[in-house]
């Protein structure tokens, strides 16, 4: 008779998978007497566990407060995860849902050694259209999908990838940083020919289980074709609800009165405003309340 599966369970283990699970929600904070008392252990051997996880930087110490929260290793595992997660059967098919209803090219980009990397795309069926082959990057400060990534990521993050950084667009740190709290404030990016000369594209943010950035989501086609009351009337609104549509499908915890409103209105309709909630970032000293 085969022994349980339990009975290779390592308890110390356990316990500190147990513990790092208490740091759920976001910006999670906790001091040794506030994680005795979540997981119903001794002071004594809680330290135990923070010291070992702390050692291997999967927790670590906030000298402001005193108290313990993820720590870097635990953090790349998370996005680790993510990137690992399968995207083209998730992707896929809001990126071809959006391109039926716009008919326009569509993308998802990813942040990639410092650029906007196109990993999936599908092209528009028009017979003048703008291509941009999967696989290819452009840059985040040149690009609507660009800024987005730019805009929503953590602010340290974003200033190691534009500062010093030579790229096409607005180089500019001050000009940019209003230029990504614009884009945070209003949920959206717009790329009036800043990278090529006649076309546009528009990008909407994509969140993750956690509520992080994890992608954009664009529209990218000639501008006389997208700009005037086109854009503002149909396809600000498709983009920004398509991206709200997919962070959901990634997981990405939304209200029910909020989803309610996602399926009652119509892209014409829809006012153009920041469809998710997200955690609020700063920008040379502003704080965003998205």
């Amino acid at each position: 008779m085969k022994a349980a599966a339990e009975n290779y369970v390592i308890k110390t283990v356990s316990r500190a998978l147990d513990l790092l699970d208490q740091f759920r929600e976001d910006d999670s904070e906790f001091g040794i007497t506030d994680l005795s008392k979540r997981m119903e252990l001794q002071k004594n051997n809680v330290f135990r566990l923070i010291v070992t996880l702390k050692a291997k930087k999967y927790i670590e110490i906030n000298s402001a407060t005193g108290k313990y929260r993820l720590g870097i290793k635990a953090r790349a595992l998370g996005q680790l995860a993510t990137q690992q997660i399968d995207f083209a059967s998730h992707v896929r098919p809001i990126l071809n849902d959006l391109k039926q209803q716009s008919h326009e090219t569509c993308y998802f980009s990813v942040v990639k050694e410092g650029y906007a990397y196109y990993l999936d795309g599908v092209e528009s069926d028009l017979p003048v259209r703008v291509v941009q082959m999967v696989g290819n990057s452009r840059p985040l400060n040149g690009t609507a999908a660009g800024k987005v990534l730019l805009a929503f990521m953590e602010p340290q993050n974003r200033m190691e990838l534009i500062s010093g950084k030579e790229t096409e667009g607005i180089t500019d740190v001050n000009m940019l940083n209003k230029e990504l709290y614009k884009v945070a404030q209003q949920g959206y990016a717009i790329d009036d020919q800043e990278y090529d000369a006649g076309v546009m594209e528009i990008a909407a943010p994509v969140f993750d289980a956690n509520g992080g950035i994890i992608g954009a989501l664009s529209i990218l086609g000639p501008e006389m074709r997208l700009a005037g009351t086109r854009l503002e009337n149909e396809l600000l609104p498709l983009v920004c609800q398509s991206a709200s549509r997919l962070s959901v499908v990634l997981g990405y915890c939304r209200t029910e009165e909020a989803l309610s409103e996602i399926s009652r209105q119509t892209p014409k309709s829809m006012k153009i405003t920041k469809m998710l909630e997200t955690r609020p970032y700063f920008f040379g000293g502003l704080q965003t309340c998205c």
